[in-house]
């Protein structure tokens, strides 16, 4: 039986797997975005967590988890300041203040990460659902997890409920067309497309899910 919660040590760990998946998909990235942006997302993404990894790692388990989340935001919005990395530091950011306190993220305390971390993306990058962006995968990552915590899932089947979701909601932004970033200029060439930035959204849940499947 694994664990059902994510201690600040598990963090590190799970920020240190993010790198190496953002690592690996780096090229996949670079290509996917090159089809109607400025195909620098895969740098980008790669730069920002390995840089975050290499940060918890140096500040170590006993700052807690909410420090971590600190300390990652504010790493990827100086690493990597493209409009991607900004919008992955706020959702950081907010999900640390989401997580106050708490030496231990259950179910629960991932769905309030989570919508923590939609809302700020939201905010920042003025975007609603159906705009085609990132908010699209992770508006259903927020509220599959809202309602796994309402039926008391554990965490491993919550995530991979979520993860699923995440898939899902993906493979439905092929269908949208780009309301914004350079994305917005193709409009009618990004029908077909899978989002970019979805798709960082759904590496991330997919990876979390895994992670804790592994433990």
């Amino acid at each position: 039986m694994s664990k059902q919660t994510l201690n600040a040590a598990d963090l590190i760990d799970l920020f240190k797997s993010w790198k190496a998946l953002f690592a690996e998909q780096r090229e996949f990235l670079i290509a996917l975005d090159g089809k109607v942006g400025d195909s620098d997302l895969g740098i980008t993404m790669s730069k920002a967590f390995a840089a975050a990894a290499e940060a918890l790692e140096a500040e170590g388990a006993e700052a807690g988890i909410s420090k971590l989340l600190r300390t990652a935001g504010a790493t990827m919005a100086r690493t990597a300041p493209s409009t991607m990395g900004t919008l992955t530091a706020t959702g950081f950011l907010r999900a640390s203040k989401a997580v106050e306190g708490k030496d231990d993220l259950g179910t629960a305390e991932l769905a309030a990460f989570w919508r923590a971390y939609r809302d700020g993306v939201a905010e920042r990058g003025k975007a609603k659902v159906g705009d085609k962006t990132l908010l699209d995968v992770l508006d259903p990552i927020a509220v599959t997890l809202e309602a796994q915590a309402a039926s008391n899932a554990a965490l491993s089947d919550a995530l991979a409920a979520t993860s699923q979701a995440a898939e899902q909601a993906l493979e439905a932004t092929k269908s949208m067309l780009a309301q914004h970033g350079k994305a917005a200029a193709f409009q009618q060439k990004t029908v077909g497309l899978q989002d970019a930035g979805a798709t960082v959204g759904y590496f991330l849940i997919r990876r979390l899910a895994e992670f804790q499947a592994s433990r």
